[in-house]
């Protein structure tokens, strides 16, 4: 990425961070939930979130409800913000991150070849 993408990316996550403690219990239902990663398009029209969810049996609901909550509110909130840096506001989407299960899975993966060579 760009510089001017790095610090819209940067600023982006900012101001999400800061609304999403606002209005945690509106947008999240009081669930941890950390942002992992903040993508812009070069065009800073577009914008991917990576959201690592903790502890949530229902991480697709949770997701499906950001991103239906994104175009009225969180988009409008985020205008507010940065309708003076920026020509168009963008687009914002919700991801998940699932590094965290992919490590624990390969933890898992490795433990279980380190006990069968000690058992050969």
């Amino acid at each position: 990425m760009g510089l001017r993408q790095d610090k819209f990316a940067k600023q982006i996550q900012r101001d999400l961070a800061d609304l999403m403690t606002l209005h945690r219990n509106e947008w999240l239902g009081g669930t941890f939930v950390t942002m992992s990663n903040v993508l812009v398009s070069p065009d800073l029209s577009y914008v991917k979130v990576y959201l690592s969810l903790f502890n949530i049996v229902n991480r697709k609901d949770v997701l499906k409800h950001l991103n239906t909550v994104v175009d009225k509110e969180i988009r409008h909130e985020i205008a507010k913000k940065i309708k003076n840096n920026v020509k168009k506001i963008p687009e914002i989407r919700f991801y998940e991150d699932d590094t965290l299960d992919y490590v624990s899975k390969m933890d898992e993966l490795f433990t279980k070849i380190n006990n069968e060579n000690k058992d050969s």
